[in-house]
């Protein structure tokens, strides 16, 4: 498929495309050596030329991943998919390690660019400083920075060879918490990853959804809040959410990354539930675990962003030969930007008890008309003011 058909493709089945399998391209750790097609030698070439200027095409493209794995049915997955889903076999993705320096991220960027990458997707905030470096470095690579803003790369503006996109995760959080409190849930949980911008938006949008629905509701809720420092789950994490589940927790949003995987035994062995992040989870769910414990699905439902859909747009920018409009830019994408962020309507992925679609486009319209404003925060110091219905227990 030639690169217009592919756009062609792309502009019908992109926004529905779901987390695919990954098998197409290659990778490569921090660590491992990497391989390139005559495809990436060639893109090498011409981007040591100069010719990735404007109005020209895509030929390589390399993720740089945030911290995880690459099927973490979430954030690196997402990305990936778009990437994969747009280039076919002209692409690659690297993993860091888990507690990777800036300057190992400098290699794995100079590495993509040996491999023959000519455009570059950069996951995560913590890529910041790398990309200061990096767009000095190579002035003729493109980066699309996902997560990252001008303030987190550290100069004076965005680099002209970089396009940053963020998202309104405090509207998906809140939309989160006000759905699963309308339902009735009234024995809350948050479990963050690594307490980065966009998982500390996450969560001060899910305790202004909470409170909004409470005061609506009447009813009292308490949150157990709690960061668990990285992004996949282990035996410890996974002991407290049993903890939690086993002293009346009755759901959890698990957000950031792989450390869905704790809140999820949890829930499962206690006949609780889980919402997921960033994108649909509910067919994690659906597909149960490997022992079969449990003939429920725990995904409530999940507060996504559309990572793959952000991502796929900037390639076909790119590829249009718009790349100048957005070069420079930070793309902040929520509701009043269209459906960047929300919950899935999908029949099967609409697990509530009793709040309807209806009452959630109704709510999802009021924020993207103004009528409601949901206040954003990235410090994590800084806590949503809430009624006296709502108790947050902020645990260290």
């Amino acid at each position: 498929m030639n690169m217009i058909s592919r756009r062609k493709f792309m502009a019908v089945a992109g926004a529905a495309a779901a987390v695919s399998v990954l098998t197409a391209c290659g990778s490569s750790s921090s660590t491992a050596s990497s391989t390139a097609s005559s495809t990436a030698s060639s893109a090498a070439s011409s981007a040591a030329s100069g010719e990735t200027a404007e109005g020209s095409t895509v030929s390589y493209v390399a993720l740089c991943c945030d911290t995880g794995t690459i099927d973490d049915e979430s954030f690196n997955q997402a990305c990936w998919t778009a990437v994969e889903n747009y280039m076919g076999d002209n692409c690659q993705y690297y993993i860091p390690e888990a507690d990777a320096s800036d300057e190992e991220r400098e290699t794995m960027i100079r590495r993509a660019v040996s491999d023959g990458a000519d455009t570059i997707v950069c996951v995560g905030y913590l890529y910041g400083a790398s990309l200061a470096w990096a767009a000095e470095q190579y002035p003729d690579i493109r980066f699309i920075a996902i997560d990252v803003t001008q303030g987190d790369i550290g100069t004076d503006s965005i680099p002209a060879n970089c396009y940053c996109i963020t998202f309104k995760e405090e509207q998906a959080g809140y939309l989160a918490g006000y759905a699963v409190t309308k339902d009735g849930f009234t024995k809350l949980g948050f479990l963050g990853g690594i307490a980065v911008p966009a998982v500390i938006r996450y969560g001060y949008g899910y305790i202004q959804g909470i409170d909004a629905a409470a005061q609506e509701t009447g009813n009292p809720v308490e949150v157990n809040y709690f960061y668990g420092g990285q992004f996949y789950g282990d035996a410890n994490i996974t002991s407290r959410m049993e903890g939690w589940y086993s002293n009346g927790t009755e759901i959890v949003f698990a957000c950031g990354g792989g450390i869905y995987t704790s809140a999820l035994e949890a829930a499962t062995k206690n006949n609780g539930y889980v919402v997921g992040v960033d994108v649909d989870q509910n067919y994690i769910g659906a597909n149960g675990v490997a022992d079969g414990t449990y003939t429920y699905n725990p995904f409530i439902t999940s507060a996504m962003k559309q990572l793959t859909v952000a991502v796929e747009a900037a390639l076909g920018d790119i590829d249009d030969g718009n790349w100048s409009t957005i070069a420079a830019t930070n793309g902040n994408f929520g509701l009043q930007e269209g459906d960047y962020v929300g919950l899935p309507t999908a029949e099967g992925s609409w697990n509530f008890r009793t709040f309807t679609v209806e009452e959630y486009e109704a709510v999802k319209e009021k924020i993207a008309s103004g009528e409601i404003v949901v206040d954003n925060s990235s410090e994590d110091s800084v806590k949503p003011e809430t009624s006296d219905l709502v108790t947050v227990n902020y645990i260290q």
